[in-house]
């Protein structure tokens, strides 16, 4: 059986919504464990197996994947019939790999340099700038629903998810608060925020 170690209002909660998107909340063991919180509450909770003690974490059997990208990407994977992430040969795999990749490689990064302020032409030339990232969202979802077109992926979950987790903090267009409220009225949404308590 697949288990996910998860802690409440973290970034794994992302993966709650994205396991109820995928009809398979009965087909995962959803263990609960601690981790160290940015206020000081918390710690590393030994029954979490993540070797840096994050959340989340994903286990099958032998395999195990951490970071949110790869474990929506296998997830996606491992349960197709969703069609939240094309496979391998389907038109959009690309762009989808981009994205999971995009969010992590970019926007995590830019987004919390700009939080703290953060600034320096090494770390521009590298991430880019946050209106640079902002740019890039708001011409894809200016012209469509979702980042792949005409239907949510896995993607869209993963990189709205600052934008509902840090709400107003994270300034941005039009277009992409939308986005943002067209995922935060999903059903999946107000599950995963009751399994969270």
């Amino acid at each position: 059986m697949l288990t996910l170690y998860h802690a409440p209002k973290s970034r794994s909660s992302s993966i709650l919504v994205l396991l109820d998107e995928l009809g398979i909340l009965d087909k995962i063991e959803i263990r609960r464990v601690t981790i160290p919180r940015q206020d000081g509450s918390g710690g590393r909770d030994p029954a979490n197996p993540h070797p840096e003690g994050k959340v989340p974490y994903l286990v099958n059997g032998a395999d195990h994947v951490r970071e949110r990208g790869a474990i929506m990407l296998y997830l996606t994977d491992m349960f197709p019939e969703a069609g939240l992430g094309p496979l391998p040969g389907d038109p959009g795999r690309g762009q989808y790999l981009s994205w999971l990749s995009w969010y992590q490689g970019v926007l995590e990064p830019v987004a919390i340099l700009n939080f703290f302020k953060i600034e320096h032409p090494a770390l521009e030339a590298t991430f880019r700038d946050y209106d640079t990232v902002i740019q890039r969202l708001d011409e894809v979802l200016g012209k469509q629903s979702w980042l792949l077109g005409n239907r949510l992926s896995a993607a869209d979950l993963l990189i709205a998810s600052p934008f509902l987790f840090f709400g107003e903090g994270m300034p941005r267009t039009a277009a992409i608060d939308e986005w943002a409220r067209r995922i935060q009225s999903r059903p999946s949404m107000a599950r995963a925020a009751g399994i969270d308590g």
